[in-house]
């Protein structure tokens, strides 16, 4: 299991000339469908959880906490409020574990997780899981000199682009650490701003189910 650290931008035409004047390598740009799950009262967005299937493949974001040690100035904690941190499971049984563990008062089937194979996706209905959002996304990714340190450029088929740069932090690892990366790394594309960037869901909600987006705002999700 890691934490993903990561920080959204706006990108623009000329965020491509700057990529390229500090050195960062493109590694390939790929397109991938997403769509995400949860009950029809949001159990799990209601708690910051996102489930989502990307290619057959499985992964529940869970909200992770700061450590007291990991905002030691003001400075620190200005640039991880531009951040976002969560933690990443794509274990498939411990993903089902996890949402029976919110959702246990709809599932009775205590065994479900042990009888089903991976490829069956029986378990969604069974839990009372329906897809809330599905949309396609091209993303052209970039590396750079400081190790660890990935940017995307994401375009989504309804109209909305927006950038990533993300840091995988081991569970335990140096958080801190991973911020500070994430900070030069805006510094050096030009990032001045001190404002969150809406991601794709947030925009994707507002757009297309504003009941579910009054929810989650009114539960300080979004």
């Amino acid at each position: 299991m890691s934490v993903e650290v990561e920080r959204k931008f706006v990108f623009n035409a000329d965020t491509l000339k700057r990529l390229e004047e500090i050195g960062a390598v493109c590694v390939g740009q790929r397109q991938f469908r997403d769509q995400y799950f949860d009950t029809p009262k949001f159990d799990l967005t209601l708690r910051d959880m996102w489930l989502r299937k990307r290619k057959d493949c499985w992964e529940l974001k869970c909200p992770t906490t700061a450590t007291g040690t990991e905002e030691s100035s003001e400075e620190q904690s200005k640039a991880a409020a531009l951040c976002s941190r969560y933690k990443e499971i794509t274990d498939l049984p411990e993903i089902q574990r996890r949402v029976k563990e919110v959702i246990k008062d709809i599932c009775g089937d205590r065994e479900t997780e042990a009888r089903l194979p991976q490829e069956d996706e029986s378990w969604l209905s069974e839990m009372n899981l329906v897809c809330f959002a599905d949309f396609t996304t091209v993303r052209k990714s970039f590396t750079l000199e400081e190790k660890g340190v990935q940017i995307d450029l994401d375009q989504a088929d309804f109209g909305y682009h927006v950038g990533e740069m993300e840091v995988l932090v081991p569970e335990g690892g140096d958080v801190q650490s991973a911020l500070e990366k994430i900070k030069r790394t805006a510094g050096k594309l030009g990032l001045t701003g001190d404002q969150r960037v809406d991601g794709k869901m947030h925009v994707y909600l507002e757009r297309n189910h504003p009941e579910h987006y009054a929810k989650l705002l009114s539960a300080h999700v979004l």
